[in-house]
C-alpha cells in the first residue's frame, strides 16, 4: 500500500464506526453496509483530499448517497425475495457502530424500528436517520441529498408521523423486554399455551425470515392464539433446541439452534406489558458466525 493510500485508509478508519452505523441504519444489512464502505473508500482514494475540509462530512455524504442507490435497487428487486424480509441482526456487545450512549443511537438500531423504516421512501429514511439518530441539521442534510432544507424538514415530518404510528407498539423498557423474552422462551420450550397467550398482545404479529434457505413461515403470523400455537409447535417439548441469550441491535435477543444445525435469531417488540411483535431471522446469509 502506498503512503497516499495508507493515509486515505487511516482517515476512513477514523470514522468507520459512525459510517458503518449510518449505512447499516439506511440499509438494514451489515453485508450491504460493508460493501458501501468499500465503495466509499475507493471514491475517497480518487478524490483530491486537499480540497476536503471535513472528511467526516464528505464521507457521510458519499456513504448516504451510495446507500440510497443500493436501497432503491434492493426495493425494486424485493419481489423476488422468498417470504418476509427482515433486517440483518448484528451483535452489539461490543458495538461495531461505535458507542450507543444516546437513546436515539441505540433505538435506531432496533429490529422493530428498522422494520418500520423499510416502509418509508429512501429519501424519508435518509432524513429520518440523519436527523433523528445523528442529529444533523436540515441544512447539512440538504447538502447530502441535493434538496432544500425545507424539503428535508417536510420529509422528516412525514417519516416521523409514519414511525410514530407504529412506535406505540414498541415502547417497553429494556428490563421489561428482557423479562418478557425470557418468559416467552420458557413457555415456548414447555409448550405452555396458556402462558404464551397471556404474554402476547391480542394483535401481535410474528415475522419469520428464512429467505427460502431454511424452513420458515412465509407469511406473518397474526393474533395471540396463532402466535402462541406457532411457537409452542416449533420450540415445544421434544424439539431439541439449544438457546443462547445475546444482544443484537442493541436489544435483548436469543440465538436458537435446532437439532438439524439451523440457527435462528429471535427478538421482540413490546408495549404495555405484552409482546407486540416477534422477529425471527433464519436466513443463514444474515446471521452472525456461530461461536
Amino acid at each position: 500500500m502506498t503512503t497516499e493510500a495508507a493515509e486515505a485508509a487511516g482517515a476512513l478508519q477514523a470514522h468507520r464506526p459512525m459510517l458503518l452505523g449510518l449505512a447499516y441504519r439506511l440499509l438494514g444489512s451489515r453485508h450491504d453496509a460493508e460493501d458501501v464502505l468499500q465503495e466509499a473508500y475507493l471514491r475517497w482514494l480518487r478524490v483530491d483530499r486537499s480540497t476536503v475540509d471535513e472528511p467526516r462530512r464528505y464521507l457521510s455524504r458519499v456513504v448516504t448517497r451510495l446507500a440510497l442507490d443500493r436501497l432503491r435497487a434492493r426495493q425494486a428487486a424485493r419481489e423476488t425475495y422468498v417470504g418476509t424480509w427482515l433486517p440483518e441482526p448484528v451483535p452489539t456487545e461490543p458495538s461495531p457502530f461505535g458507542p450507543l450512549d444516546r437513546a436515539e443511537l441505540r433505538d435506531s438500531l432496533s429490529t422493530a424500528l428498522l422494520h418500520v423504516l423499510e416502509r418509508l421512501t429512501p429519501p424519508e429514511r435518509a432524513v429520518y436517520v440523519l436527523h433523528t439518530a445523528f442529529e444533523l441539521p436540515y441544512a447539512e442534510i440538504a447538502e447530502i441529498l441535493d434538496r432544500t432544507p425545507e424539503d428535508c424538514r417536510q420529509l422528516h415530518h412525514r417519516a416521523v408521523t409514519r414511525v410514530r404510528q407504529e412506535q406505540r407498539r414498541f415502547t417497553a423498557s429494556r428490563p421489561e423486554r428482557e423479562r418478557l423474552l425470557d418468559a416467552f422462551l420458557a413457555a415456548a420450550r414447555d409448550g405452555d399455551l396458556a402462558t404464551l397467550t397471556g404474554l402476547v398482545a391480542s394483535d401481535a404479529t410474528a415475522w419469520n425470515d428464512g429467505g427460502g434457505r431454511v424452513r420458515a413461515a412465509r407469511n406473518p403470523v397474526f393474533g395471540a392464539d396463532r402466535v402462541a400455537r406457532f411457537f409452542a409447535g416449533i420450540y415445544g417439548p421434544n424439539r431439541h433446541w439449544t438457546m443462547r441469550r445475546v444482544e443484537l441491535n442493541g436489544e435483548p435477543a436469543a440465538l436458537m439452534t435446532g437439532q438439524d444445525g439451523n440457527r435462528y435469531a429471535l427478538t421482540i417488540a413490546a408495549a404495555d406489558g405484552r409482546i407486540t411483535g416477534i422477529y425471527v431471522v433464519g436466513n443463514p446469509t444474515k446471521l452472525p458466525p456461530a461461536s
